[in-house]
């Protein structure tokens, strides 16, 4: 039997009352595939664990096929986590420690009908005899998985369980997990910050931010779609091309978005959404292009709805079947802080004077709200003198070459210092305003995905 997951304002505090979770909702259909994707410290495992009942709610509801359950200790959720560090018993063998749930839950049932079966849809048989220490990390989590499989929870929860796996073994498990997931039916809720393993496996990406959702949707609406400018910096790789850019509208002539030594001129007649750009009139907005929107051709080339940039080569990226062209364009990269903005220095910070408006640990505390609950800021990237500053307050690490990465096919021959025609496809044209909100395509527009 399979469970639905319902999460109604719930939020988490620790200590301090910093939220780490703040005012989630979120319902979780029965069999679905769910996964809950952000940066480090955004709140994902907390939300797993407070779903699981190890950790208490300190506000809002759960509920478990529409009972409440926030009260309901682990044991009578029928829910299996496996976790990003396998918890395998060391002193047992790979079949004592997928039966040790199944000893405890009936004690006198033989679990070794289940732990086989469990172990011959895993393809782990020879290793069931084997200590944890006898094996090897993908072997340990694939003990990890038949503990949980074989329970036949209601729910699996997954607190990143690939993280500690190497690049070629993490793709093998994530298609297993993919497929395995899908045979059993089970509610699933998995826990990742890497957006690949998200866009490849969930049926829906929960993408936080500080504690915060900022979308929920299917890995191809996420991406065609988002939201605002951190879950499009988010998701993508290579990650999306953000630039500073100005409307300008004027009545007589044509639109443009002015992004510093060029400009993108919108043709006309202007669709709905570049004409709701009009109310922009004068004002900043960070531009996004993803790589696959811009192509390198001339500008006799130019199919309808593209438009023509030039760019400077600065770096190339060869990854065999593609290469990633780092290109000089004139334009002013806009960041997202949370991010791009450096950590801080390990080490004993300096000491400061007081100033009006409270402590440095109460000034701390606000800017750490601001940042959780606040809006998606931007900044402008170090070392480029910016006539116009703008809305950024943020500094940010030194990023690769270029402002414009484009992606290309291997058999063009490009080198450094090559002036190179572009042509933007405004069809797949982002445009965010200052707090990093999505205005063009039209919040209200629903991608055509069936094309």
């Amino acid at each position: 039997m399979t469970r639905a997951i319902s999460l109604h304002d719930v939020s988490k505090a620790y200590t301090r009352g910093t939220r780490v979770v703040d005012r989630l909702s979120l319902d979780i259909a029965p069999g679905e595939f769910l996964v809950l994707l952000g940066p480090s410290g955004c709140g994902k495992s907390t939300v797993l664990r407070m779903i699981a009942g190890l950790e208490d709610i300190d506000e809002g509801r759960l509920f478990l096929d529409g009972e409440y359950g926030n009260d309901l200790p682990p044991s009578d959720r029928d829910m299996a986590m496996v976790f990003q560090n396998f918890a395998l018993y060391p002193s047992m063998t790979g079949r004592d420690n997928i039966g040790f749930p199944l000893r405890i839950e009936a004690p006198g049932t033989d679990p070794a009908p289940r732990v086989d079966a469990t172990a011959r849809m895993l393809g782990i048989e020879d290793l069931l005899d084997r200590f944890p220490a006898q094996l090897s990390g993908g072997e340990r989590q694939r003990v990890a998985m038949g503990r949980a499989i074989a329970r036949h929870p209601s729910a699996f929860l997954m607190d990143e369980p690939l993280s500690n796996l190497d690049a070629k073994l993490r793709n093998h498990l994530r298609a297993e997990i993919s497929q395995l997931t899908r045979e059993l039916g089970v509610t699933t809720v998995y826990v990742t910050h890497d957006q690949s393993e998200a866009m490849s496996l969930g049926d829906r990406v929960a993408v936080l931010r500080g504690g915060v959702l900022q979308q929920v949707g299917s890995p191809r609406t996420v991406y065609a779609l988002p939201e605002n400018v951190f879950v499009a910096a988010f998701i993508g790789t290579p990650r999306i091309n953000l630039l500073r850019g100005l409307v300008r509208a004027p009545l007589d002539g044509a639109m443009t978005i002015s992004l510093g030594k060029q400009f993108l001129r919108l043709p006309e007649p202007l669709s709905l959404d570049h004409q709701l750009l009009r109310v922009q009139q004068g004002r900043e907005v960070i531009v996004g292009l993803r790589s696959e929107a811009v192509r390198i051709a001339k500008p006799a080339a130019a199919r309808t709805g593209e438009v023509a940039l030039t760019g400077l080569v600065e770096h190339l990226e060869f990854q065999g079947h593609e290469v990633l062209v780092h290109f000089d364009t004139g334009s002013r990269p806009a960041l997202v802080p949370e991010l791009e903005a450096p950590r801080p220095a390990p080490g004993r910070p300096a000491r400061r004077r007081r100033r009006e408006g409270g402590t440095v640990l109460e000034r701390l505390r606000e800017r750490a709200g601001a940042l959780r609950a606040g809006p998606v800021a931007t900044a402008e990237a170090p070392g480029r003198p910016d006539p116009d500053p703008g809305p950024a307050t943020a500094t940010a690490e030194p990023r690769l070459p270029g402002d414009l990465i484009v992606r290309t096919t291997p058999d063009i021959r490009l080198r450094h210092g090559m002036q190179v025609p572009l042509l933007v496809d405004l069809a797949h044209l982002f445009v965010f305003d200052q707090h990093g909100r999505r205005i063009c395509p039209s919040p209200d527009r629903l991608p055509d995905l069936e094309e």
